[in-house]
């Protein structure tokens, strides 16, 4: 829930810091003193498009920035997103949100302090507040919306995973048929080809490394001259001395008999003349090594060419099936287990078919099911929701849930229900008959649903967008989301204007419905001219205006009892005496509303 708010520089606003409750915000004020550009700049941290003409005159940038409470569910759904973005703040159950507004028209948002674009930003704040208004953002109006609340409403969430469940299974077979059946042809044409290429690594029998180690024997194989030469200078050096000096080994060993002569007199380098017997034994070795490895050179131009012949076969297959000969085996592994898939395809394809069937009457049945429970849950919503727009002064109202089903190519099996149907309070209405052919389906069900409504006696049902009445719409919203309430997991509700068109004694009636929404979990701002409703605030903001240095400016108040209790007086609008009772009465039977609820609870 939004429980900071912090703007500057926007609109007629130049400063302005709230703090809200967790339970019902109520805002009052004249006309034009800046309510709804509160709202206008929740709307901007949810993502809303900017406006520079929303910069206040002479300011570089308007900016706003909100603190949101999550709750532990809505951290948990939250959390991967903000990993997956890299946002993660100090606080998990905290989300900072901001946006800057430049006067040039440039806007820029950050979540957590990191900046983020406007679809990242949406991506996150979707799901987390709610703004009814006149023309507003009306989620609720969202038609995919409709069905994931109907079935939360009718508690039909693990029927809905069930069949979900199933179709992804099914989606899976198809998926695997779709691989399988290529055209014979091009099947047989892919036999031929894995064929080839497994034969063709496989008579090669490459070897991880082999690469490297033939490459090293071509190098030795191909300078065997120039080693032998190197190898047979060395060992005279070593042995035999050229023709101007003595061999290594024995200038070495003379200087051993002179070490020897001085430690017979002083033993103080006993430990270096150790050393130096050591580095003759060592040369020594190293002599013999030399040796060794010359005679072992090799002058084989034959051989050398075997393994040229070998060293390009090899980089011909690493060209064709990978970077190195490891990538080239795996290759043929996938190939030989590719082959034998397709090689025994028709038997695969027959065992997919019948279990494609059977999964097609599973989901069909579950289908059906949910969609009868779906019907009933749409006759016990009409009932709910016309139940409250007739508390709302909305008598002659009519509410009613549409159910489409429609056919498509490998579909459901054709279901014993109407391809359309209209559900209201009193029954179903049949629109159109049984659907011929098998049914669109995907991992919801097989129903397209849209909430209707008929504001007036005679009228038709009509889709919610379709509402004229901008307090109908209003309304309308409310009565659904008090239905819904426990259907419906958006934290933070935001009422705009909802009283309009009302009077007094429904105002109380919206005002006692509202503060009920937050008895379901529910955290509620409304801009509101009434004071029946305002009454019903746990926290109340008064908006208001003046003129400072020749330039208006927004103040906003949170208001306590004794200036609430004025507040409310100068909304009544009476005689002074009478307005302030009036306005005592007020709260005073709005709180014992709350406590008579509250105890109930």
């Amino acid at each position: 829930m939004l429980r900071e708010l912090r703007i500057r520089n926007l609109a007629i606003i130049d400063t302005v810091h709230l703090t809200f409750d967790a339970g019902f915000n109520v805002l009052t004020g004249e006309t034009g003193a800046g309510k709804s550009i509160l709202l206008d700049a929740v709307a901007l941290l949810l993502g809303s498009r900017a406006d520079a003409t929303l910069v206040r005159r002479g300011a570089k940038k308007a900016q706003i920035e909100g603190r949101f409470e999550l709750s532990e569910s809505e951290a948990a759904r939250l959390h991967p997103l903000l990993v997956e973005e890299g946002l993660e703040g100090d606080d998990p159950a905290t989300l900072w949100l901001g946006r800057e507004v430049r006067a040039e028209g440039r806007s820029i948002a950050r979540v957590n302090g990191t900046l983020v674009s406007l679809t990242t930003l949406r991506r996150i704040t979707a799901g987390l507040v709610e703004i009814h208004g006149q023309s507003e953002h009306l989620a609720l109006l969202r038609l995919p919306r409709h069905l994931r609340l109907l079935d939360r409403f009718g508690g039909l969430e693990e029927s809905r995973e069930a069949l979900g469940e199933v179709v992804r299974r099914l989606q899976a077979v198809r998926r695997e048929l779709r691989d399988l059946r290529l055209g014979e042809q091009e099947r047989m044409q892919r036999i031929d080809m894995l064929r080839f290429q497994v034969q063709e690594i496989t008579a090669a029998r490459p070897q991880p490394g082999e690469m490297a180690r033939l490459e090293a024997e071509a190098r030795r194989l191909a300078n065997a001259e120039h080693l032998a030469t190197a190898a047979a200078a060395f060992l005279r050096l070593m042995e035999e001395g050229d023709e101007n000096g003595e061999a290594v080994l024995d200038l070495i060993g003379q200087a051993q008999r002179e070490m020897a002569a001085l430690l017979r007199m002083d033993d103080t380098l006993a430990e270096e003349a150790a050393r130096l017997d050591e580095s003759f034994y060592r040369l020594e070795d190293i002599t013999a090594a030399v040796r060794r490895y010359a005679e072992a050179i090799e002058f084989n131009p034959e051989k050398l060419a075997q393994i040229e012949e070998r060293l390009a076969l090899l980089r011909r297959l690493q060209r064709k099936y990978g970077g190195d000969l490891a990538e080239v085996i795996a290759y043929a592994r996938r190939a030989e287990a590719e082959l034998a898939r397709l090689e025994g395809s028709d038997e695969r394809i027959a065992a997919l078919e019948a279990g494609e069937q059977a999964l097609l009457h599973e989901a069909a049945a579950l289908a059906e099911e949910l969609s009868a429970a779906r019907v009933e849950a749409a006759r016990r919503l009409a009932a709910g929701v016309e139940a409250e727009l007739a508390a709302l002064r909305m008598e002659e109202a009519r509410f009613a849930v549409r159910f489409r089903r429609r056919t498509a190519p490998n579909g459901l099996p054709a279901i014993t229900l109407p391809a359309e149907e209209t559900v209201t309070s009193t029954g179903r209405t049949l629109i159109e008959g049984r659907p011929v052919g098998p049914l669109a389906f995907d991992a919801t069900g097989i129903d397209e649903v849209a909430f209707l409504i008929a504001p007036n006696r005679g009228e038709g049902f009509g889709p919610l967008q379709r509402i004229a009445s901008g307090g109908e719409t209003a309304r309308l919203m409310l009565a659904l989301k008090t239905v819904l309430a426990r259907a419906d997991e958006t934290p933070t509700l935001i009422f705009d204007e909802i009283d309009q068109g009302i009077g007094g004694r429904i105002g109380a009636i919206v005002g006692e419905k509202l503060w009920r929404l937050t008895q379901e979990g529910h955290q509620v701002l409304c801009v509101t001219h009434l004071p029946q409703l305002a009454a019903f605030g746990d926290r109340h903001f008064r908006v208001g205006k003046r003129t400072e240095g020749g330039r208006t400016v927004t103040l906003v108040e949170c208001l306590e009892r004794p200036a609430r209790a004025e507040e409310l007086a100068q909304m009544l609008g009476t005689g002074e005496g009478t307005s302030r009772g009036g306005a005592e009465a007020l709260l005073a039977q709005a709180d014992k509303l709350k406590a008579e609820r509250s105890r109930r609870r």
